[in-house]
């Protein structure tokens, strides 16, 4: 039995909008729309290949109150490179943002509505990853958090330290899922998530015990009556569990 991370979803009011400055800003294409959910992904991309993680925008009405606590890092090849992007970016709507990062080499910003990403100076590690270096999530404990999420994703760490911990897809392919630890505990809903499914012959019910089983625990983010099923890691984190595919 296992689950797999297929997809990042993002909270937003205007999915059309907001889809079309990540597709512009990675150059990937709208693969799905319809009003309520637009998802992107690469040109050609053969869905769930980890080699990339779709973004996937859901309408919700909530309006965005606090930092994000999971966000995207994006790589660069050289200092031309990351000053380009970031112009880039810059053109097509995004804005500096200031999280406290002081003076450090990436440079954060925010999309057209307010989450926020970075622009890494170029660092060896992503050299393959794609237009997407890693998908980064704020956590008190990266080591337990690894250990959790090595479970749910089926992605292995690739490093950890009590400061910051990495997986990676079994192929060593795509973005990296990293946990940086941050002092500030969880206060209200992600509005940016992870989404698991399970493989086609296993049970997503099972699937739900087995997560249950290693730490999850139900949560209510208002979604009623839906095929998926909503959980909360450890530390608080909503992630939904599709149906097998």
């Amino acid at each position: 039995m296992a689950t797999r991370l297929v997809h990042l979803a993002i909270d937003t009011p205007d999915p059309a909008g907001l889809a079309r400055f990540w597709s512009a800003a990675l150059d990937w294409p709208v693969a799905e729309a319809d009003p309520d959910e637009v998802v992107i992904w690469p040109a050609g991309y053969q869905y769930p290949d980890p080699v990339a993680l779709p973004l996937v925008f859901l309408r919700v009405p909530e309006p965005k109150t606090a930092k994000n606590r999971i966000h995207l890092d994006l790589p660069s090849a050289s200092a031309d490179d990351q000053l380009a992007k970031v112009g880039r970016l810059r053109d097509l709507g995004a804005v500096p943002a200031d999280v406290g990062q002081g003076e450090v080499p990436w440079v954060v910003l925010a999309d057209p509505q307010g989450n926020e990403f970075c622009v890494l100076e170029p660092r060896p590690v992503y050299r393959d990853t794609g237009p997407v270096a890693a998908v980064v999530a704020d956590s008190t404990d990266p080591v337990a958090a690894a250990g959790f999420w090595t479970q749910a994703a089926g992605w292995a760490v690739h490093s950890a330290s009590p400061q910051f911990a990495a997986l990676r897809s079994p192929g060593e392919v795509g973005p990296y899922l990293e946990f940086l630890r941050v002092p500030e505990a969880k206060t209200v809903k992600n509005r940016v998530h992870l989404d698991l499914r399970p493989q086609a012959a296993d049970d997503q019910l099972a699937e739900v015990a087995r997560l249950t089983e290693a730490g999850a625990v139900p949560a209510d983010v208002g979604q009623r009556d839906v095929t998926w099923v909503v959980l909360a890691d450890p530390e608080g984190g909503e992630f939904c569990v599709l149906t097998p595919l």
